[in-house]
């Protein structure tokens, strides 16, 4: 009941007393006992979007209060979502998707009981998309880093963002990622904390670490890792390679700190494997065989190495195919005689740098026996010397002599 319609005839229920006034307090309307101070009455605080004309009092949960709650939470997500856009120099168009994906999740029902944490996270994922779907190359830890929030934590909305909205995200290819992770490396400038010789043109450094990257990439070194360790390996190797001899006694540790970078733990294992690679490539080239072939050598010649990466990795590795040609070139000769000249002796093996066919590096040094499934009563059942049909036969040929050996059965009268 308004405080108007009180004041007449009305008493005081604490003392009786029936000296009533209207007092403004706050702006608001409020019937007081002027003996007690006893407050019978106050205006009630808003009204809705209909009867705002009208000046009629209506109750809170029905007024426009509750839902300019709503829409100040939703304007400053907006802000968040066009602040990060802004430090990122975002397009305008960018921008404008971000704000509309952010209204989207806001007003979705899975994100209403979701922590504090949770929400102010949806604008950081609502740009990360915008960014992926224009083909922007952007990391999660660029925005994690941004939003001082966890990566595990960014990734779990940033799945349910995509799978709430419905969302077609594509992935970053590995080119992509390598720009954008060597855009924050402290190394393209001069600075006071930076030495003058790890200052480094930035197109050249980009080139050679995708090169590297391409070569890695090609030796199966990136099936299965997490890219990061992998560029930063990479980008180690061409920092290196570009002035060897200033850069070849630092460190990776070192190089990343002066870069300002973080070190993730498994990128010595890549830097490792890369070596080898190197080292196996470099002990093809002629103009190299007569030094003492190490790493720092195989660093120096990178160069040249990459730019005869396609024929020093044939030469390199092993292929099943040119030993299964240099055993049909044997003629119709015995299998035994024909197997024996396909094994390499141990002379040539030492000559070759003991090489060995081009296999992820999970094939060549297994950590450990993979689990395998208990033997069902049917593979049970399975003997081994059951006869094999015409359609099958030829799944279980192995080499080009039993291929002419079951062509000259087939043509047989």
């Amino acid at each position: 009941m308004a405080a108007g319609a009180m004041a007449a005839g009305a008493s005081c229920p604490a003392c009786g007393s029936s000296a009533l006034v209207e007092d403004a307090h706050y702006a608001q309307q409020q019937l007081v006992c002027a003996a007690c101070g006893c407050v019978l009455a106050e205006g009630l605080l808003t009204t809705t979007y209909t009867e705002e004309e009208h000046l009629r009092e209506v109750a809170y949960s029905q007024s426009t209060g509750r839902k300019e709650q709503l829409s100040r939470c939703m304007q400053r997500g907006i802000r968040r979502v066009q602040d990060l856009c802004k430090v990122l120099q975002l397009p305008s168009v960018f921008e404008e998707t971000a704000v509309s994906y952010f209204q989207r999740a806001f007003q979705h029902p899975s994100f209403h009981l979701v922590s504090l944490e949770k929400k102010e996270l949806l604008g950081g994922c609502c740009v990360f998309v915008t960014c992926r779907q224009h083909n922007w190359p952007l990391t999660m830890g660029t925005v994690c880093s941004l939003l001082y929030a966890k990566k595990e934590l960014f990734a779990s909305v940033y799945l349910s963002v995509q799978k709430e909205l419905e969302l077609s995200v594509p992935a970053l290819s590995l080119m992509d990622l390598v720009k954008t992770h060597l855009n924050s490396f402290r190394l393209f400038q001069r600075a006071a904390d930076v030495p003058a010789p790890f200052v480094e043109d930035k197109e050249k450094m980009v080139a050679r670490t995708m090169q590297i990257v391409e070569l890695a990439s090609e030796t199966w070194l990136v099936t299965g890792r997490h890219p990061v360790p992998i560029v930063t390996a990479a980008a180690f190797l061409s920092w290196q390679s570009l002035q060897p001899a200033a850069r070849l006694t630092c460190t990776l540790a070192r190089f990343c700190k002066v870069a300002g970078v973080d070190l993730p733990p498994p990128a010595h294992l890549r830097l490792k494997e890369l070596h080898e690679i190197l080292l196996r490539m470099a002990s093809q080239l002629a103009w190299l065989r007569v030094f003492k072939m190490d790493k720092k050598m195989a660093v120096k010649h990178i160069g040249d190495l990459l730019q005869h990466r396609m024929f020093l990795l044939k030469k390199s590795f092993c292929a099943e195919d040119a030993e299964e040609q240099r055993a049909g070139a044997q003629g119709e000769g015995s299998p035994g005689a024909a197997r024996e000249e396909t094994r390499p002796s141990e002379g040539k093996r030492q000559r070759d740098g003991g090489r060995r066919p081009l296999l992820p590096p999970c094939l060549i040094a297994p950590k450990k026996r993979l689990r395998t499934a208990a033997p069902s009563a049917s593979d049970l059942a399975i003997t081994g010397d059951e006869p094999i049909s015409d359609s099958e036969i030829e799944q279980y040929l192995r080499g080009r002599e039993e291929i002419r050996a079951f062509s000259r059965a087939k043509a047989w009268p």
